[in-house]
């Protein structure tokens, strides 16, 4: 029986939900990319960015190639690139709303100090 849509959803985002995994999926968006380039562009140990590497690969996300002695990776999925860049922007409305709520508690915190004194 195959999973429901939701539940298939929530485990797209379970293996989108770690950080080099999320920034080698943004490199690859770009393009194919050899293994060194990514580790070039992380901060991160060889062995970190390889288990990543494996689970972004068994997730069906990323598929690898060698080509002169290089592995190559890229995504399978190239909407998983509009998946991030949709998540780029939720992310800078979040903090605009949280820089105004910021504005907002500084401009009442100044308010309520000035009616004191």
């Amino acid at each position: 029986m195959p999973l429901p849509r939701h539940e298939a959803k929530a485990e797209l985002f379970r293996t989108l939900s770690h950080p080099i995994r999320i920034r080698v999926l943004e490199l690859l968006a770009e393009g194919e990319r050899p293994v060194y380039e990514l580790l070039a562009n992380m901060h991160t140990e060889p062995s970190a960015l390889s288990q990543q590497l494996a689970v972004l690969r068994r997730a069906g996300l990323v598929r690898q190639r060698r080509d002169s002695g290089e592995v190559l990776y890229s995504l399978l999925i190239p909407a998983i690139g509009d998946v991030l860049a949709t998540a780029r922007v939720a992310l800078g409305e979040l903090l605009a709303d949280q820089a105004q709520l910021r504005a907002d508690l500084d401009a009442e915190a100044s308010a309520s100090s000035a009616t004191r004194e």
